[in-house]
């Protein structure tokens, strides 16, 4: 990927597509990796639509869970299509160009709705707290008001931080022309500013930790309640029910931030790099799979959906006979 500021070259910025994944560059196949990723895209595409779909159809489903549910697999949708789209565009279609201005769009987008993915989980971790915690108050504390609230001031709180993040590197000088990465990467950038900027990497750094690392500490706070007040349940199959409830927003949680973690792990620069551009699509490509494959709910209702689409063709059939 390459920027080019005809104004100022020095805040020019270069990224090439062969760092994308760097010493592989001249295996013939390589290209095949960029189709895998338009398939998971696809997949991404379809399964978060047909749960939206579902949720919208299924009156059932109208509960405060499932406003975040759908504001989870909205906002996979967007982030999944803000960053594949035109990563294959700039190396599978051969073109590398891009503004300067354009480029920092791309990071806005990019960082507000990969950023809304952790935040969904807290929301979903918070509905799982109550229920489990405090079956009896579950009706009183979660409530469409309170999860709709909930969701507008993480989508404001995210858009805000992303504005102010982005809108910070415009102010500043960069050395580098070369930074190895698949797309504007905010990181790479601050970490190659000409003058010692302090405040960027202070900023570079809460933004980390706003939008990762207290959400997973959020997290895991909830699951350590919910397994202390799991422990004084007497009954075993009591405690299994309850449990099953929690095993969908688990595998979520698990599929988004471990490969975070290995990212951050000491790893060959390469595998980081492929590693980065598969942690933003996998969670939105399998977050509709395991909430329509776990989930005892959206199965139900899928096959209420189905029943109903039988049932309406027969009646057709009927009266056109």
């Amino acid at each position: 990927m390459q920027l080019l500021n005809s104004d100022l070259e020095e805040n020019t910025t270069i990224v090439r597509p062969a760092y994308f994944i760097s010493g592989f560059t001249d295996i013939p196949n390589i290209k095949y990796y960029y189709v895998f990723l338009s398939l998971l895209y696809i997949i991404s595409v379809l399964g978060n639509t047909v749960v939206m779909v579902i949720i919208c159809l299924d009156h059932t489903l109208r509960t405060p869970k499932y406003v975040a549910v759908f504001n989870l697999a909205f906002a996979d949708l967007l982030s999944s299509s803000a960053l594949v789209p035109k990563v294959l565009d700039i190396f599978l279609f051969d073109h590398p160009y891009i503004s300067y201005d354009d480029c920092f769009t791309f990071m806005f987008f990019c960082y507000a709705f990969l950023s809304m993915q952790p935040l969904n989980l807290v929301a979903l971790s918070y509905d799982r707290l109550i229920a489990v915690g405090f079956p009896l108050h579950y009706q009183v504390k979660v409530t469409h008001r309170g999860m709709f609230s909930l969701i507008v001031f993480f989508w404001l709180f995210v858009i805000i931080v992303t504005l102010f993040a982005v809108s910070l590197p415009t102010r500043i000088s960069f050395c580098m022309s070369v930074v190895n990465s698949f797309f504007c990467d905010y990181i790479l950038m601050l970490a190659f500013v000409c003058n010692d900027n302090i405040l960027s990497m202070v900023i570079d750094h809460l933004i980390s930790v706003l939008s990762l690392w207290l959400p997973l500490l959020f997290i895991l706070s909830c699951y350590s309640y919910i397994g202390y007040a799991l422990s004084k349940v007497a009954a075993v199959q009591e405690r299994v029910k309850a449990f099953k409830t929690c095993t969908s927003h688990l595998s979520l949680v698990a599929i988004y931030f471990l490969p975070i973690m290995i990212t951050f792990a000491n790893i060959d620069p390469n595998a980081r790099l492929i590693n980065m551009s598969l942690t933003a699509v996998f969670p939105s490509t399998l977050n509709p799979i395991i909430y329509v494959l776990q989930t005892q709910e959206i199965k139900v209702s899928v096959k209420r959906l189905l029943k109903i689409r039988k049932r309406s063709r027969i009646t057709v059939k009927r009266i056109i006979i």
